[in-house]
């Protein structure tokens, strides 16, 4: 069954998870005064993570990713890559991370079937990176980093958010990070929320700026795969990693969007920076009764007849996004 197609004609492979949104790290551009606990149901359970994914892959979905908050302060979150790895037609289990315990947990977390993983590391330089984070931890991240490396995981990339405190070095010392890393360092634009508006307007940077550098440095755009995310990525012949963007505020950047949003709480987003979501929880429940995943796949490709062409967050439009913790970025 391949049902998940919009009224634009967007197919989408790609479900994008979020598991939880705690996170212990205390970005500038995303928590900088820490997670802070609001009243709301308690976050889906494994169980119901598990009759999600079997749905949507029924719907097409190839890839599931993980996302938070920070998925991993979830005591079960090796539970859950297996739940999500032993669906049938599943072929990639990928999770975004702030490595804080990936040095001590990416072994199991591979055993249980992680193939993709995504660190975010907005900084290569110790003092920026626990000023941007409210954490001195780089060492154990990149080390955590190295050691997916080295067990096999067979995709690794790191998420780094484009910030004007962070220009004058950034790119090259990611450049050197890169040398003999097979790993792909895509730097996000930073995109307005309902919470970091005057944050925005100090640090938001064009990626024309890491465009311009890339071809001055000799690297070229690569081909996109079909489940890609949102990156453009490119490669450079002395460099065994690769250099992404991801442009949200770029021309046609939502003209070939192929990923669909559920929140820890079992809310379909059709947008990140959209309004409200299609509640499927109802319909997760072990006493759903019969019939529930054909009636929650109606739902879902039902839903998918009200997604925007694109978001709107160039009028400065972030629809009832407060932060990026909150649906999974």
């Amino acid at each position: 069954m391949d049902r998940l197609i919009d009224g634009f004609g967007r197919r989408f492979r790609y479900l994008r998870l979020s598991v939880t949104e705690v996170c212990n790290f205390r970005c500038t551009y995303c928590l900088p005064d820490g997670y802070r606990k609001s009243a709301g149901p308690a976050f889906l359970g494994v169980d119901e993570i598990g009759r999600l994914v079997s749905t949507f892959q029924r719907l097409g979905i190839e890839k599931v990713r993980l996302t938070g908050g920070e998925p991993t302060v979830r005591k079960d979150i090796g539970h859950i890559i297996a739940r999500v790895a032993d669906v049938p037609g599943i072929a990639k289990v990928a999770m975004t991370t702030n490595g804080w315990n990936l040095n001590r947990h990416v072994s199991s977390w591979r055993a249980a079937g992680l193939t993709n993983l995504n660190v975010s590391i907005d900084s290569l330089d110790r003092q920026a990176f626990t000023r941007l984070t409210g954490h001195d931890r780089l060492d154990q991240v990149v080390a955590g980093l190295d050691q997916a490396l080295a067990i096999g995981v067979p995709t690794v990339k790191v998420n780094a958010v484009l910030l004007r405190d962070s220009l004058e070095n950034g790119f090259s010392d990611f450049a050197e990070f890169v040398r003999d890393r097979p790993v792909a360092v895509r730097f996000i634009e930073l995109m307005r929320t309902a919470d970091n508006a005057a944050y925005f307007a100090d640090q938001h940077v064009s990626g024309e700026r890491l465009k311009t550098w890339l071809a001055q440095e000799g690297w070229s755009a690569r081909v996109r795969a079909s489940d890609d995310g949102p990156a453009t990525e490119y490669e450079h012949r002395d460099f065994a990693g690769r250099i992404g963007l991801i442009a949200p505020y770029g021309a046609g950047f939502c003209d070939g969007c192929n990923r669909l949003r559920v929140t820890a709480q079992g809310l379909l987003r059709l947008c990140l920076f959209g309004q409200g979501g299609v509640s499927l929880r109802d319909l997760l429940a072990a006493d759903a009764g019969e019939g529930a995943s054909d009636l929650l796949a109606g739902r879902i490709a039902q839903a998918l007849t009200g997604k925007p062409l694109g978001h709107d967050l160039a009028s400065s439009q972030a629809g009832d996004t407060r932060n990026l913790a909150q649906f999974g970025g």
